[in-house]
Protein backbone atom coordinates (compact mmCIF):
# COMPACT_ATOMS: atom_id res chain seq x y z
CA UNK A 1 0.00 0.00 0.00
CA UNK A 2 1.53 3.34 -1.07
CA UNK A 3 0.37 6.90 -0.54
CA UNK A 4 1.64 9.66 -2.80
CA UNK A 5 1.55 12.83 -0.75
CA UNK A 6 1.91 10.76 2.40
CA UNK A 7 3.65 13.53 4.33
CA UNK A 8 0.60 15.81 3.93
CA UNK A 9 -2.30 15.91 6.36
CA UNK A 10 -4.69 13.76 4.32
CA UNK A 11 -2.07 11.27 3.19
CA UNK A 12 -0.61 10.91 6.66
CA UNK A 13 -4.06 10.47 8.19
CA UNK A 14 -5.04 7.78 5.70
CA UNK A 15 -1.70 6.07 6.20
CA UNK A 16 -2.12 6.09 9.97
CA UNK A 17 -5.61 4.59 9.85
CA UNK A 18 -4.61 1.93 7.30
CA UNK A 19 -1.48 0.95 9.23
CA UNK A 20 -3.51 0.65 12.43
CA UNK A 21 -5.87 -1.66 10.52
CA UNK A 22 -2.94 -3.97 9.72
CA UNK A 23 -1.76 -2.77 6.32
CA UNK A 24 1.88 -2.13 5.51
CA UNK A 25 2.00 1.48 4.31
CA UNK A 26 4.69 3.46 2.50
CA UNK A 27 4.31 7.23 2.74
CA UNK A 28 5.64 8.93 -0.36
CA UNK A 29 6.71 12.55 -0.59
CA UNK A 30 8.56 14.74 -3.06
CA UNK A 31 11.45 14.43 -0.62
CA UNK A 32 12.38 10.97 0.67
CA UNK A 33 13.56 12.62 3.86
CA UNK A 34 10.13 14.16 4.48
CA UNK A 35 8.47 10.80 3.87
CA UNK A 36 10.77 9.10 6.35
CA UNK A 37 10.30 11.87 8.91
CA UNK A 38 6.52 11.56 8.75
CA UNK A 39 6.70 7.78 9.12
CA UNK A 40 8.99 8.19 12.13
CA UNK A 41 6.58 10.71 13.66
CA UNK A 42 3.65 8.33 13.31
CA UNK A 43 5.62 5.48 14.87
CA UNK A 44 6.76 7.65 17.76
CA UNK A 45 3.22 8.85 18.47
CA UNK A 46 1.29 5.64 17.79
CA UNK A 47 3.67 2.79 18.48
CA UNK A 48 7.04 1.59 17.19
CA UNK A 49 5.43 -1.53 15.68
CA UNK A 50 3.22 0.49 13.34
CA UNK A 51 3.92 -0.86 9.83
CA UNK A 52 4.61 2.47 8.16
CA UNK A 53 7.68 3.55 6.21
CA UNK A 54 8.60 6.64 4.20
CA UNK A 55 10.30 7.34 0.88
CA UNK A 56 10.02 9.54 -2.19
CA UNK A 57 6.87 9.28 -4.28
CA UNK A 58 8.39 7.17 -7.06
CA UNK A 59 9.85 4.62 -4.66
CA UNK A 60 6.54 4.45 -2.81
CA UNK A 61 4.66 3.73 -6.05
CA UNK A 62 7.01 0.84 -6.81
CA UNK A 63 6.18 -0.69 -3.42
CA UNK A 64 2.38 -0.82 -3.57
CA UNK A 65 -0.16 -2.67 -5.70
CA UNK A 66 -2.65 -0.01 -4.60
CA UNK A 67 -1.51 3.62 -4.70
CA UNK A 68 -3.48 6.48 -3.14
CA UNK A 69 -2.97 9.94 -4.65
CA UNK A 70 -3.53 12.25 -1.67
CA UNK A 71 -2.23 15.42 -3.28
CA UNK A 72 -3.73 18.86 -4.03
CA UNK A 73 -5.51 19.53 -7.29
CA UNK A 74 -2.87 22.07 -8.28
CA UNK A 75 -0.06 20.18 -10.00
CA UNK A 76 -1.94 16.87 -9.86
CA UNK A 77 -1.75 16.17 -13.60
CA UNK A 78 1.95 16.98 -13.77
CA UNK A 79 2.68 14.67 -10.84
CA UNK A 80 0.65 11.84 -12.42
CA UNK A 81 2.60 12.24 -15.66
CA UNK A 82 5.86 12.12 -13.70
CA UNK A 83 4.87 8.96 -11.83
CA UNK A 84 3.14 7.18 -14.74
CA UNK A 85 5.98 4.67 -15.33
CA UNK A 86 5.65 3.48 -11.72
CA UNK A 87 1.83 3.25 -11.75
CA UNK A 88 1.38 0.90 -14.68
CA UNK A 89 -0.64 -2.18 -13.76
CA UNK A 90 -1.66 -0.81 -10.36
CA UNK A 91 -4.93 0.30 -8.80
CA UNK A 92 -4.69 4.07 -8.41
CA UNK A 93 -7.04 5.87 -6.03
CA UNK A 94 -7.62 9.60 -6.53
CA UNK A 95 -8.63 11.50 -3.40
CA UNK A 96 -8.36 15.09 -4.59
CA UNK A 97 -11.02 17.78 -4.77
CA UNK A 98 -10.93 20.56 -7.40
CA UNK A 99 -11.92 23.58 -5.33
CA UNK A 100 -11.66 27.32 -5.57
CA UNK A 101 -12.17 29.96 -2.89
CA UNK A 102 -13.37 33.54 -3.05
CA UNK A 103 -15.03 36.07 -0.71
CA UNK A 104 -18.21 33.94 -0.70
CA UNK A 105 -16.41 30.75 0.31
CA UNK A 106 -15.46 27.46 -1.38
CA UNK A 107 -16.80 26.26 -4.72
CA UNK A 108 -16.11 23.45 -7.18
CA UNK A 109 -14.12 24.29 -10.27
CA UNK A 110 -14.20 22.71 -13.72
CA UNK A 111 -11.52 20.15 -14.51
CA UNK A 112 -10.33 19.26 -18.03
CA UNK A 113 -11.55 15.73 -18.65
CA UNK A 114 -14.49 16.14 -16.28
CA UNK A 115 -12.85 15.26 -12.96
CA UNK A 116 -9.51 14.54 -11.35
CA UNK A 117 -10.32 10.82 -11.45
CA UNK A 118 -11.20 10.83 -15.14
CA UNK A 119 -8.18 12.89 -16.17
CA UNK A 120 -5.99 10.50 -14.16
CA UNK A 121 -7.54 7.50 -15.90
CA UNK A 122 -6.89 9.09 -19.29
CA UNK A 123 -3.25 9.68 -18.35
CA UNK A 124 -2.80 6.14 -17.00
CA UNK A 125 -4.31 3.75 -19.58
CA UNK A 126 -2.46 0.79 -18.07
CA UNK A 127 -3.73 1.46 -14.53
CA UNK A 128 -7.14 0.99 -12.92
CA UNK A 129 -8.35 4.28 -11.45
CA UNK A 130 -10.87 4.58 -8.62
CA UNK A 131 -12.10 7.72 -6.84
CA UNK A 132 -12.53 7.65 -3.04
CA UNK A 133 -11.87 9.43 0.28
CA UNK A 134 -13.04 12.81 -0.99
CA UNK A 135 -15.14 13.75 2.03
CA UNK A 136 -13.22 12.45 5.05
CA UNK A 137 -11.63 15.12 7.25
CA UNK A 138 -7.84 14.96 7.41
CA UNK A 139 -7.99 16.25 10.98
CA UNK A 140 -10.40 13.52 12.01
CA UNK A 141 -8.26 10.85 10.36
CA UNK A 142 -5.22 11.90 12.37
CA UNK A 143 -7.15 11.78 15.65
CA UNK A 144 -7.39 8.04 16.13
CA UNK A 145 -9.82 8.42 19.03
CA UNK A 146 -12.31 10.07 16.65
CA UNK A 147 -14.99 7.55 15.62
CA UNK A 148 -15.53 7.60 11.85
CA UNK A 149 -17.72 4.50 11.63
CA UNK A 150 -20.82 6.58 10.89
CA UNK A 151 -19.26 8.24 7.83
CA UNK A 152 -19.85 6.97 4.30
CA UNK A 153 -16.82 6.82 2.01
CA UNK A 154 -18.18 6.93 -1.53
CA UNK A 155 -16.22 4.91 -4.08
CA UNK A 156 -16.56 5.33 -7.84
CA UNK A 157 -14.87 3.40 -10.61
CA UNK A 158 -15.40 1.37 -13.76
CA UNK A 159 -13.86 -1.89 -12.52
CA UNK A 160 -15.95 -3.91 -10.06
CA UNK A 161 -13.01 -5.77 -8.57
CA UNK A 162 -11.02 -2.58 -7.99
CA UNK A 163 -14.08 -0.91 -6.49
CA UNK A 164 -14.42 -3.80 -4.04
CA UNK A 165 -10.75 -3.58 -3.03
CA UNK A 166 -10.96 0.15 -2.41
CA UNK A 167 -14.26 -0.19 -0.55
CA UNK A 168 -12.62 -2.67 1.81
CA UNK A 169 -9.74 -0.24 2.38
CA UNK A 170 -12.26 2.51 3.09
CA UNK A 171 -13.95 0.28 5.66
CA UNK A 172 -10.57 -0.30 7.28
CA UNK A 173 -10.08 3.46 7.48
CA UNK A 174 -13.44 4.34 9.01
CA UNK A 175 -14.49 1.14 10.73
CA UNK A 176 -17.83 1.33 8.94
CA UNK A 177 -19.20 0.16 5.58
CA UNK A 178 -18.15 1.97 2.41
CA UNK A 179 -20.53 2.69 -0.47
CA UNK A 180 -19.78 1.85 -4.09
CA UNK A 181 -21.59 4.74 -5.73
CA UNK A 182 -21.16 3.84 -9.39
CA UNK A 183 -18.90 4.51 -12.40
CA UNK A 184 -15.88 6.77 -12.48
CA UNK A 185 -17.79 9.59 -14.18
CA UNK A 186 -19.61 10.22 -10.87
CA UNK A 187 -16.36 11.74 -9.61
CA UNK A 188 -17.58 14.89 -11.41
CA UNK A 189 -20.19 15.24 -8.66
CA UNK A 190 -18.33 13.67 -5.72
CA UNK A 191 -15.09 15.65 -5.92
CA UNK A 192 -16.51 19.22 -5.74
CA UNK A 193 -19.11 18.26 -3.12
CA UNK A 194 -16.38 18.80 -0.54
CA UNK A 195 -17.00 22.52 -1.01
CA UNK A 196 -20.43 22.01 0.57
CA UNK A 197 -18.92 20.32 3.62
CA UNK A 198 -16.34 23.07 4.06
CA UNK A 199 -19.08 25.69 3.90
CA UNK A 200 -21.18 23.79 6.46
CA UNK A 201 -18.17 23.40 8.75
CA UNK A 202 -17.46 27.11 8.65
CA UNK A 203 -21.06 28.08 9.34
CA UNK A 204 -21.63 25.61 12.18
CA UNK A 205 -18.05 25.50 13.49
CA UNK A 206 -18.08 21.75 12.98
CA UNK A 207 -16.15 18.99 11.24
CA UNK A 208 -18.95 17.39 9.27
CA UNK A 209 -18.76 14.22 7.23
CA UNK A 210 -21.02 12.46 4.77
CA UNK A 211 -23.40 9.71 5.90
CA UNK A 212 -25.92 7.94 3.65
CA UNK A 213 -29.05 6.46 5.15
CA UNK A 214 -31.38 3.71 3.98
CA UNK A 215 -28.65 1.26 3.04
CA UNK A 216 -29.00 -1.25 5.90
CA UNK A 217 -28.25 -4.06 5.61
CA UNK A 218 -25.13 -2.95 3.76
CA UNK A 219 -24.72 -4.47 0.29
CA UNK A 220 -21.85 -6.91 -0.25
CA UNK A 221 -18.59 -5.33 -1.41
CA UNK A 222 -18.03 -7.99 -4.05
Amino acid sequence: MAIVGGSGKLGSGLGLRLARAGHRVVLGSRSAERGREEAERLRSEHGATLAVAGSDNAAACREGDVVLLAVPHEGHDALVAELAPYLSGKTVVTCGNPLGFDERGPFGIEVPGGSIAESTAAALPDSTVVGAFHHVSAVSLRRVTHDLSHESVLVCGDDDDANAVVAELASDVTGGPAVVAGPLRLARQLEPFTAVLISVNKRYRARSGLSLTGLAPAPALT
